[in-house]
């Protein structure tokens, strides 16, 4: 049910009608007509359990596991990059803005434990060129081959992407694409520590341009790099803005992150197998 819900971007209550209207939906759950089908406070209930235990991720790493069996994430190289989960924006004013961006809970909020609950004192805003967001991200390292997601750290939005390198890296790894954001000397001693090899994009910077040679060298690690584009193009695109979501909350968002990472690597199985029988 979790699977059908990321994958069209439903809310509870749709993804109870949409079982109860479609024969497609309960063939895929293995329902009949006869059979009951879970409400949509079943459906919060459980997908509550599976974000306070913790288990959405092992499933992610499980499926990862039989991926890597199946030969579809190999050494030939990875991809990192992060994208913005953006969630419902608050109405706060300036003064419990300020409180909450540095890590406390405005009294007015605790006072009221109904306010409260409806409050996102864990996600945060933040501007990229003309963008202004609210939310969290979603950093992922995918196989630069299959485009397969093969781990993921979720952060509020105003994490720089490059702050989460050391966690989604590791021996073996071959050589990492990513943009100028991840470009750094701190970096490039952790990837030489873990004998990565760094094809990350070369960065311009003040009183200093690149050089034709730097550029083309850029326009050359773009045609892989670029290929990380399509993961977070299929989960918008593909997956009905599978990138907004509905809930708040640092816990909830994180296991709707990684259930989204893992229904994105079951549609994109799906696709390798079929263009292999092709």
């Amino acid at each position: 049910v979790l699977v059908i819900q990321r994958y069209y971007n439903l809310s509870d209550e749709e993804t109870e009608y949409q079982i109860r209207d479609r024969l497609t939906f309960q063939k895929f759950l293995g329902l009949t007509l006869s059979d009951r089908v879970p409400d949509a406070n079943t459906i919060w209930l459980f997908r509550e359990d599976c974000g306070k235990s913790g288990c959405v991720e092992k499933v992610f790493l499980r499926f990862e596991k039989q991926l890597e069996e199946a030969g579809l994430t190999g050494r030939t190289g990875k991809i990192i990059d992060a994208s913005f989960v953006d969630v419902p924006r608050q109405r706060n004013n300036r003064e419990e803005n300020e409180i909450i961006k540095c890590g406390a809970v405005p009294i007015a909020f605790g006072g009221n434990p109904d306010r409260l609950s409806q409050k996102d004192v864990e996600a945060r805003w933040t501007k990229k060129g003309e963008e202004v967001h609210y939310g969290y991200k979603n950093h992922v390292k995918a196989d630069r081959k299959t485009k397969l997601i093969e781990k993921y750290r979720v952060t509020d939005a105003s994490v720089h992407d490059s702050q989460t390198v050391e966690d989604l890296i590791e021996e073996g790894d071959g050589e990492l694409h990513a943009d100028s954001a991840y470009c750094g000397e701190e970096i490039g001693k952790r990837l030489e520590e873990k004998g990565i090899v760094s094809a990350i994009h070369e960065r311009a910077y003040r009183g200093q341009k690149l050089s034709e040679e730097q550029k083309v060298r850029n326009r050359e690690k773009s045609k892989i790099r670029v290929r990380v584009e399509h993961i977070f193009g299929q989960m918008t695109n593909g997956m009905r803005d599978g990138l907004k979501m509905r809930w708040i909350g640092m816990r909830r968002i994180t296991a709707g992150v990684g259930l989204l990472n893992l229904v994105y690597n079951m549609v994109r199985y799906e696709q390798i197998v079929r263009l292999q029988l092709e």
